[in-house]
């Protein structure tokens, strides 16, 4: 078995302000292997972004604080690594690509030397050759060259994306963290975005963590998924497990929020409620004030880890030895 790309085991991480703690991520634990994608699904501030910026140790400090846990990438203790060390790393162990591509770029500098720069502090190559290889990685994600004197409002949403992409890929990392890629763009240009990622993705057998709220994106381009909800992972497995066997409330709410197009008159099944407060999550089982399901032992108690097979694991007082339903799988309509 390979040797994991990414291991985070058990992060919690907060963020304390005059108004309180911020309780972001609760003992989070993730594998990412080499040449996966994984996606890591759920609502606004369920904590995907700080989980992302955690690899990076680009987690602001303060108000962040790493308070337990470990990241290793590539084998690589990052919690442990000085700035400097994190710079060699990034970029080149581990690229991100930011949730906006409008804001993520510099406006007074021309995208070719945007991209050179990763090269020149990755590659130590002098700067005609750096411009060189940025002219080619355009290439490679569908923008002539010839554009790369150009500055970033000379493009549109979509390019700009593309651009970003290029950026990120141009140290050949092992692992690439996409953060919602598609939120800012159309339809039709989302759909050439994540056929790109996956062509380049194959070309190079980088590593991805797609942190996405859109179950349409994990059924494209995930092998595995991750299901987070206030700061830690409520269900895990590959596709077929989370689509097929679905297991915690939580993941069936998303699902039945999504439209029927096999039935255009049947309404949407909101999940009740709203994401809990971070400063002050519910005791027990934090999804309990909004689960269907809900029994005394949730509010009291927080759910054990119940695995089905040895990668579908989920955390829900429903499947513990007391609890279990026969077959252990929540139906969807």
């Amino acid at each position: 078995m390979d040797k994991p790309i990414l291991e985070i085991k058990n992060l919690v991480v907060e963020y304390r302000t005059e108004d309180g703690v911020v309780q972001a991520l609760n003992g989070l634990d993730l594998t990412i292997s080499p040449g996966e994608t994984h996606g890591l699904v759920g609502e606004t501030g369920a904590g995907k972004t700080t989980t992302g910026l955690g690899i990076l140790k680009l987690i602001p400090d303060p108000p962040g604080v790493v308070v337990d846990g470990e990241i290793y990438l590539d084998g690589k203790n990052v919690q442990e690594s000085n700035e400097k060390e994190m710079e060699g790393m990034r970029g080149y162990d581990v690229s991100m690509i930011f949730q906006d591509p409008m804001t993520s770029l510099n406006p007074v500098m021309t995208v070719e030397k945007q991209i050179a720069e990763v090269y020149e502090l990755h590659e130590n190559i002098k700067e005609a050759e750096a411009l060189k290889k940025s002219h080619e990685i355009l290439e490679l994600v569908g923008i002539p060259a010839a554009r790369g004197s150009e500055y970033p409002h000379q493009f549109s949403g979509g390019m700009k994306q593309r651009v970003v992409i290029a950026i990120a890929l141009a140290g050949n990392p092992k692992l690439l963290i996409a953060d919602e890629p598609t939120t800012a763009l159309d339809v039709t240009i989302q759909a050439q975005v994540l056929d790109m990622m996956k062509h380049l993705k194959e070309e190079y057998n980088t590593a991805m963590l797609m942190i996405t709220h859109d179950l349409g994106i994990v059924a494209e381009i995930c092998d595995k998924v991750s299901v987070i909800y206030a700061g830690r992972i409520v269900e895990q497995g590959n596709l077929v497990d989370i689509f097929d066997n679905t297991r915690h409330p939580y993941t069936e709410g998303l699902f039945n929020s999504l439209p029927n197009l096999a039935d255009r008159t049947q309404k949407l099944k909101p999940i009740k409620g709203l994401m809990p407060d971070p400063s002050d999550l519910p005791t027990g089982c934090p999804f309990h004030p909004r689960c269907d399901y809900a029994m005394d032992i949730c509010s009291k108690e927080k759910p054990p880890r119940v695995f089905r097979t040895e990668e579908h694991y989920t955390e829900c007082h429903l499947y513990n030895e007391a609890n279990i339903k026969e077959g252990g799988v929540i139906k969807r309509d």
